[in-house]
């Protein structure tokens, strides 16, 4: 089996071939995959687009092919870290799975070849892993760590974050469990603000951000004192992803840190989305803070198998020798077996054989640079923020109030996907574009995407009256349009530029 490319302008079409025959990457025609999913699949499991999904059939590095063989360019498959289907790692897990897969209780060489390499990315302190599936699995494992190791319950989370769809992760997932009453949270659960220096409480005109955030933190350890509780851990995504691609000011985790520590708890970093180089400057993001913060406990997943599912929990020998005096042995059947590890190693050397952690600073640089070119010409573009190629573009009607651009921000994402680009949306508001592309993405990949972008966000101020101060406004010949709504039929507030030539109001849902 191999990979033949076919380059076609800037598209990329990648043909499977097998003994010479071209084999059939389609079992069933669209229309029946998705009446099957409706009819097998749990109807609380989305998919993007779902007004009108795009099947996917194959991928190849930052480029994903439906069934009819259109390329697409993805802009936000963060998993695939260094590539989709990158033949260095197909060759590794598929050599050792023709060997040995079995479960850490044997001794076998890949699982601490594996441990050994990935420690050498972390602090010296940070030496003792525990290898699971996935992220939530990771996030799970560090509360039981952490509640072991300080005798504590409470827990210390960000506003808007998430870190993983078990029982104990979505009580503390704001993202997840906003909707719910506040007798329905866990009383052992605490949400501090959001580090946010654009829209967040403290913003970037203020003197000491990082402190003001910091202390809220110590307020709410000072509150749960009084009510006779005790933390054990505060958590935090290193930068907040689902959050809306927040930047935590430098400085911050390391107050958290004393605080949190001084009350007999552990931080844990999340970096589950953003590890593995993504930031470009720093192979870990909490890194970005500054050599003098290390946290307790990291928990990694996504990137670290690219696609394969397994993670890690890497902490100190303090945390890991007060775990096991709770006299539970910890076993995981799958969680460091040799197929895995074998793929954990070989994405550690296309990392570092491919300079992927480069490309992430130079591509990452020269996407925010054109970005931030689009701001001083779009008045809908209010913040340009990111690190590496982990960059998030919010979207405003107003500048000044921060007004929330959510329908054009969604409107983007599906003109995007017309033109065969998939990018999306998140934030509290849903109005934050995106971008974490496998780590093969160029800057002509920038280019394209940014071009269009450029030209959708010129179409909707037009139709939306928009324009900046020293701008002169176009006529604004487009009449008010009905809202659309979303999936769960919410109306987005503001109006949308139709399809040229069209009288019906284009359906805009959210991906």
């Amino acid at each position: 089996m191999w990979f033949i490319s076919q380059s076609v302008g800037r598209k990329v079409r990648v043909v499977l071939q097998l003994d010479n025959v071209r084999m059939s990457l389609e079992r069933f025609e669209k229309k029946k995959t998705l009446d099957l999913r409706k009819k097998h699949i749990g109807p609380s499991c989305k998919i993007f687009f779902s007004h009108d999904p795009i099947k996917i059939v194959q991928a190849k590095g930052q480029y994903m092919y439906d069934e009819k063989e259109q390329s697409y360019l993805d802009c936000i498959n963060n998993v695939a870290h260094v590539g989709h289907c990158h033949p260095d790692v197909v060759k590794a897990g598929a050599q050792q799975m023709e060997l040995l897969n079995t479960n850490s209780r044997f001794l076998h060489d890949n699982l601490v070849v594996y441990a050994q390499r990935l420690q050498a990315t972390l602090p010296e302190k940070l030496s003792v892993c525990y290898f699971v599936n996935s992220g939530s699995e990771a996030n799970d494992l560090a509360l039981r760590l952490a509640w072991q190791y300080s005798g504590h319950k409470d827990i210390i989370t960000l506003e808007n974050a998430y870190h993983g769809h078990v029982s104990s992760l979505i009580d503390i997932s704001p993202y997840k469990f906003h909707q719910l009453s506040d007798a329905e949270q866990n009383q052992f659960v605490h949400v501090a603000p959001s580090p946010d220096v654009y829209r967040g409480k403290y913003r970037a005109d203020h003197p000491d951000p990082a402190t003001a955030y910091a202390d809220e933190v110590k307020d709410i350890i000072n509150k749960v004192h009084k009510k006779g509780g005790k933390i054990a851990a505060f958590i935090a995504e290193s930068l907040q992803s689902c959050g809306g691609q927040v930047i935590p000011p430098v400085g911050y985790f390391q107050q958290v840190a004393e605080h949190v520590r001084k009350a007999g708890g552990v931080f844990i970093a999340d970096e589950v989305q953003v590890g593995f180089g993504r930031v470009g400057t720093h192979f870990w993001a909490f890194q970005l803070q500054g050599e003098d913060f290390v946290p307790d406990i990291v928990t990694m997943g996504k990137p670290i198998g690219n696609g394969h599912p397994m993670s890690c929990v890497v902490t100190t020998r303090e945390v890991a020798e007060a775990f096991m005096s709770s006299g539970m042995e910890y076993f995981n059947t799958f969680g460091g077996n040799p197929v895995s590890c074998a793929i954990g190693l070989a994405v550690l050397d296309v990392i570092v054989k491919e300079d992927l952690q480069g490309n992430a600073l130079r591509v990452g640089r020269y996407l925010t640079n054109l970005l931030e070119k689009q701001k001083e010409k779009h008045p809908l573009v209010g913040d340009i923020r990111g690190c590496g190629l982990f960059v998030g573009v919010e979207l405003v009607r107003d500048r000044s109030k921060l007004t929330p651009a959510t329908a054009e921000a969604q409107e983007v994402i599906y003109k995007l996907k017309e033109q065969h680009i998939l990018l999306s949306a998140d934030g509290p508001h849903r109005n934050v574009l995106k971008f974490k592309p496998p780590m093969c993405f160029t800057t002509e990949d920038a280019d394209l995407v940014v071009e269009k972008i450029d030209h959708i966000l010129t179409e909707l101020e037009k139709a939306l009256g928009l324009k900046l101060p020293n701008m002169v406004n176009p006529e604004n010949e487009c009449s008010k349009r009905k809202l659309p709504t979303d999936e769960n039929g919410h109306q987005y507030h503001s109006g949308l530029v139709q399809n040229r030539g069209s009288s019906q109001q284009t359906k805009r849902l959210k991906t």
